[in-house]
């Protein structure tokens, strides 16, 4: 072959492998097709691992999703009426100025293909600033700083927030693994941002159990299911006693023994909590009903235990009603009835209702059962029947409320 030729591997000529081929001289044969091994079915393993990058990935999309439409609004918002009444609909580029003619041209070319090829289904979308991406829109905000420095106090914990969204925002643009701690990092400067930003919830239990933007989104998918945990000791570090009873208005209390309250939650405290206004209704197993002694063994308990048990809790409780202006604020009744659940219901009348739920399990205790965590306050959804779309609560906290008032329609007092 000449000098700075190209030399390829002969190809395969057949059966007979010689090499002789029908193509015309000075053709050049290339290597024909062979199987080299190559394991393209995924296992289980590998089916695992990519639908917890795409759940993750989910999330985080959602929570970046936000935070950029949040902040364009807020672009919008401060911007529009300093350059728009000059510039009219090219005010973007103007705000962008010299320094951002670059990435301001590339969000108009892409407006236009997008209005081109009809990708445009919203005509709210149908402007520059949709198109601009979120480090493009920080840009903006820092470029004009002292226009929104008297909407936002912190200009350096605003760039903190968004530095630490752009780990995740490239991790999720390019469909890269996002670990749980980079999650965790993104969801917390995103809710830190929209926070910062002036987007907050307006909900009374938002101190309490903050509603999560992906339940805010999807949470009419699982009812009214906010949070579901193996145990007690799992809940309790999400959602500690104090957080859950400490706004109470309203607590009413089914269980056994109600230890979640009585024990996790002072006299002290709840005395104050009486004090200042909440209304308390505790049902208690009766400790000399035979439905103790049944559960006692259940649990390989000795005899009388749980019985005595329920009846210090009970006491408990009967003390701090004691030291009450009002004791009436403070309800005490036992019930007969085979315990079914354990519910703490807080708020149950309000739009900040929250509620705490766990099932008996013959060989679990309360501590080791499964709890779940209910919002309350009618959070509605459709119900679609035979083609008529209703308005249902879909829930579950109204279920186990109608189930308090039952039993208690039927309790007795404790003097």
């Amino acid at each position: 072959m000449s000098s700075g030729g190209l030399e390829l591997p002969p190809g395969d000529g057949g059966p007979g492998g010689d090499g002789s081929t029908d193509a015309p001289p000075g053709a050049v044969s290339v290597v024909r097709p062979m199987e080299i091994g190559a394991e393209l079915d995924w296992g289980a393993e590998a089916w695992s691992e990519v639908r917890t990058r795409a759940r993750r990935a989910g999330r985080a999309y959602i929570w970046l999703n936000l935070v950029e439409q949040r902040l364009r609004a807020v672009v919008s918002a401060v911007l529009r009426p300093i350059y728009e009444p000059v510039h009219g609909e090219d005010w973007v580029i103007a705000a962008a100025g010299p320094a951002g003619q670059e990435w301001v041209q590339r969000a108009v070319a892409v407006r236009e293909v997008s209005r081109r090829k009809g990708y445009l289904l919203d005509p709210a979308d149908d402007n520059v600033v949709s198109f601009l991406t979120l480090p493009q829109l920080r840009e903006l905000l820092v470029q004009h700083w002292p226009c929104f420095e008297p909407y936002l106090d912190d200009r350096r914990e605003v760039e903190l927030a968004l530095d630490e969204l752009e780990v995740s925002r490239n991790v999720v643009s390019r469909n890269r693994a996002l670990s749980e701690t980079v999650l965790a990092q993104a969801e917390r400067a995103s809710a830190r941002l929209l926070e910062i930003l002036g987007s907050g919830t307006g909900s009374p239990s938002a101190d309490r159990l903050p509603i999560d933007a992906v339940e805010d989104l999807v949470g009419d998918r699982y009812a009214d299911v906010v949070g579901v945990h193996s145990d007690r000791v799992r809940l309790q570090r999400q959602l500690p006693a104090e957080d859950l009873f400490g706004n109470a208005r309203r607590l009413d209390a089914v269980g056994i023994g109600l230890n979640l309250l009585v024990q996790n939650y002072s006299g002290r405290r709840l005395v104050r909590l009486a004090e200042s206004g909440c209304r308390a209704r505790l049902l208690f197993l009766n400790p000399a009903s035979s439905a103790v002694r049944r559960r006692e063994r259940e649990l390989g308990l000795k005899k009388g235990e749980m019985s005595r048990s329920v009846e210090m809790n009970i006491l408990h409780m009967r003390r701090v009603r004691a030291r009450l202006r009002d004791p009436d604020a403070f309800e005490i009744h036992v019930f007969d009835e085979t315990p079914r659940f354990t519910a703490y219901l807080v708020n149950g009348d309000g739009a900040d209702g929250l509620a705490v739920v766990q099932s008996y399990l013959r060989k679990a205790r309360g501590m080791e059962a499964p709890v779940l965590v209910l919002r309350g306050g009618g959070r509605g959804r459709e119900v679609v029947r035979e083609g008529a779309a209703e308005e249902g609560e879909g829930g579950l906290f109204g279920t186990y409320r109608e189930e308090f008032e039952s039993v208690w329609a039927d309790s007795r007092p404790v003097s």
